[in-house]
């Protein structure tokens, strides 16, 4: 491994001989890397050696200079990883101070590249549809019709006369899809047929309302029927009254809708669907152009997400329970079938947030790329080689990578102009994510358990509203369960910022003061299982508690309470075990040796489909984090003496179970006599009563 560090013309402190003994790697601290000293970087571009450079800002440039360089290592072979210092510290007022942390983030840069998965493929021919007003649609195709096939769909507006376009309209009905397959459903219910009109503006010019625009068609609430419109139009006859509404369907592989409302409204839009109204500016026109121009040909993205149909607690029995994913997915992509007792996530349409892996309690739906033990390995990567070089009361700072990177750069250059700002505090140490929201509760209570005093979530404009309420709900939690166990402080904090307006409130945000946290850092590997992630954290976090003794149960927040207790009324419920089957997380069981209901409480999840399947509306739900290592057994919450079979004793039902049935039954004309009295016998004396004919004996019970 080779390392090279720079100090960025000596406007940043590096202590080269404590980075060296720090990371077992002889460093030298360069002061123009990127210029006069990118030899250096040329030499260690020849060797096979896995290379980190200390730069983000010249990336661009020395993977150009490394493309350049006589006998270099190509790069698809061994790509060169780049990390910030400068940014994320060193330009800090606390930059002196702030070499442990620098440790941790080139310890991080070392770690091998997540494992690869399955990829998402979209194709791409570049066949564009334009919505919107008819010049503007014109004057926007114009820009990309040298390598898109360009159809407009006409709300209004006025055209030019010449005809390079195929135009349609009518009533937009329906978009659906995503890059290369978009279908678009219409019903054209004007009398003016475009594809037959030659635009002579005859029946403009001849219609005595001013009814027809220059978009060709009619305006029928201003249309008074005096037809001279069809009189004039009678050679081409574009025009008839007596057309029918038709409805038209067909599939375009990129959208541009120019109106102000838009016809997808989720926050993250399908890739290939591109909104852009009048108020745009001319930065976001110059973006949509660029981004239409690229999408022709075949792209591939990671399939974010793995799905475990088993233990997902969306539904049984057509009953809806835990229903987290499809409520905050922000692209729409996950929808629900209950009838098959699962949920469907669309991987054209998934963006990759992760908010749903952050919001399933069983694990059911669980983050791919990168992955859990991926994310682990970086978290105890940064946090264990911040202990050993010194650091103390490490604080994790959570971004996405395109956003929330900005606002770490524009950050770390404020505090180098700006002498208001002071810039990443020494013990905050940055992590870039996807995005913010792939990251919850389970990787939060590990980055503690592994030393960490708090974890800062920096959350921008990217994340929809209700992936902030999903991580607030999910910080309340866990904010519950260390107070419980005696972590005092404030381990999680939210932190909202739109964009470097708002640096000052970033700056004075992660000035708090730290939290309690672990004695002794863990040291297990987060795992592919988030149940079982949380199993471990949990059972460090209590091991190392400063609370003695520690209470029986720490109450919960009932929303994302990922644990909690089940609770039956003996009076109402028959043991009918409804719920048993209906449990996602086996939390409940039946007894085969007895008419028990049982619980384990470890396993339980609080999805609410027992309560929503009980029959006799004789269960509820208690969040709660029960601490008795009693939690993993299963133990008695409901039984009930056996019912007897009166004709060979041997028990079949509950008690309670048998006598609902009778006096349900009792008044029913189908069930009198030895009708009756076979309901109380097990199924085979009821089948051998039914073809003997014998009369029942009734037993001593």
């Amino acid at each position: 491994m080779t390392t090279l560090i720079c100090n960025c013309n000596r406007t940043m402190p590096l202590d080269g001989e404590a980075l060296s003994r720090m990371l077992g790697e002889p460093l030298t601290v360069h002061t123009t890397l990127c210029r006069r000293e990118a030899p250096a970087f040329q030499r260690a571009t020849r060797s096979r050696e896995e290379l980190v450079v200390a730069c983000t800002q010249e990336q661009r440039l020395f993977a150009e200079l490394s493309e350049q360089t006589e006998g270099a290592v190509a790069l698809d072979e061994r790509p060169i990883r780049f990390v910030n210092l400068r940014e994320t510290g060193g330009w800090g007022r606390e930059g002196k101070q702030a070499t442990a942390k620098m440790a941790a983030l080139l310890a991080a840069a070392r770690l091998p590249e997540p494992d690869p998965v399955p990829t998402v493929t979209y194709r791409s021919a570049g066949r564009l549809l334009v919505i919107g007003p008819l010049d503007r649609a014109q004057a926007l195709a114009a820009q990309v019709d040298d390598v898109l096939d360009v159809t407009l769909f006409a709300t209004g507006g006025a055209g030019a006369q010449e005809r390079r376009y195929p135009v349609l309209a009518g009533d937009l009905r329906q978009i659906r899809g995503w890059l290369g397959a978009f279908q678009v459903e219409w019903t054209a219910r004007n009398p003016i047929a475009l594809d037959l009109c030659t635009r002579c503006n005859a029946c403009v010019a001849a219609c005595p309302e001013g009814a027809i625009g220059l978009d060709y068609q009619i305006d029928l609430g201003v249309c008074r029927h005096h037809r001279d419109c069809v009189r004039v139009c009678e050679a081409p006859g574009a025009i008839d009254f007596q057309r029918e509404p038709v409805t038209h369907e067909d599939t375009f592989d990129l959208v541009l809708d120019l109106r102000d409302q838009p016809a997808l409204t989720c926050h993250a839009l399908p890739q290939g669907y591109l909104h852009l109204p009048a108020a745009a500016s001319a930065d976001a026109h110059m973006a949509a152009i660029a981004k239409l121009r690229d999408a022709v040909g075949e792209f591939e993205k990671p399939r974010f997400f793995q799905y475990q149909a088993q233990i997902c607690a969306h539904g049984r029995n057509e009953k809806v329970g835990c229903n987290a994913c499809v409520d905050i997915c922000s692209a729409s992509a996950i929808s629900s079938q209950v009838e098959r007792r699962q949920i469907h996530v669309n991987p054209h349409l998934c963006v990759g947030c992760g908010a749903c892996t952050t919001v399933c309690p069983t694990g059911a739906l669980s983050y791919a790329y990168p992955s859990a033990a991926h994310q682990g390995q970086r978290l105890r990567t940064l946090l264990s080689t911040y202990a050993r070089a010194g650091g103390q009361h490490a604080a994790l700072l959570l971004h996405s990578q395109q956003a929330g990177q900005r606002i770490v750069n524009d950050w770390g250059r404020a505090a180098q102009l700006d002498a208001s700002v002071r810039g990443v505090p020494a013990r905050v140490i940055p992590m870039a994510c996807w995005h913010t929201a792939s990251l919850g509760l389970d990787v939060w209570l590990s980055a503690v358990a592994y030393g960490a005093s708090q974890v800062f979530v920096l959350v921008t404009d990217e994340e929809a509203p209700d992936y902030v309420r999903a991580l607030q709900e999910q910080m309340a939690v866990g904010e519950a369960l260390l107070q419980g166990l005696g972590y005092g402080g404030e381990h999680f904090r939210l932190i909202q910022v739109r964009d470097a307006r708002d640096i000052g409130h970033l700056d004075q945000a992660v000035r708090v003061a730290p939290a309690a946290t672990v004695s002794q850092p863990a040291t297990f590997a987060v795992q592919a299982s988030k149940r079982s992630t949380l199993d471990l954290a949990l059972e460090h976090l209590m091991k190392h508690a400063p609370a003695s003794p520690l209470p029986p149960a720490i109450p919960l927040p009932a929303a994302g309470a990922p644990w909690g207790s089940v609770h039956v009324n003996p009076e109402a419920c028959t043991l009918c075990l409804s719920c048993v089957g209906a449990c996602p997380a086996g939390a409940l069981q039946d007894n085969p040796a007895a008419p028990q209901l049982r619980f384990v409480e470890k396993n339980c999840v609080q999805c609410g489909l027992c309560v929503k399947t009980c029959p006799e509306n004789a269960i509820g739900l208690e969040p709660r984090l029960w601490l008795s290592p009693q939690r993993r057994e299963p133990r008695v919450i409901n039984e009930q003496p056996a019912y007897a079979c009166i004709r060979c004793g041997k028990p079949f039902g509950t008690l309670k179970a048998v006598e609902a049935m009778l006096g349900r039954l009792s008044g029913h004309a189908m069930f009198q006599g030895a009708a009756l009295e076979r309901l109380k016998m097990c199924s085979d004396c009821r089948v051998i009563d039914i073809f003997t004919g014998n009369e029942v004996k009734i037993t001593d019970l």
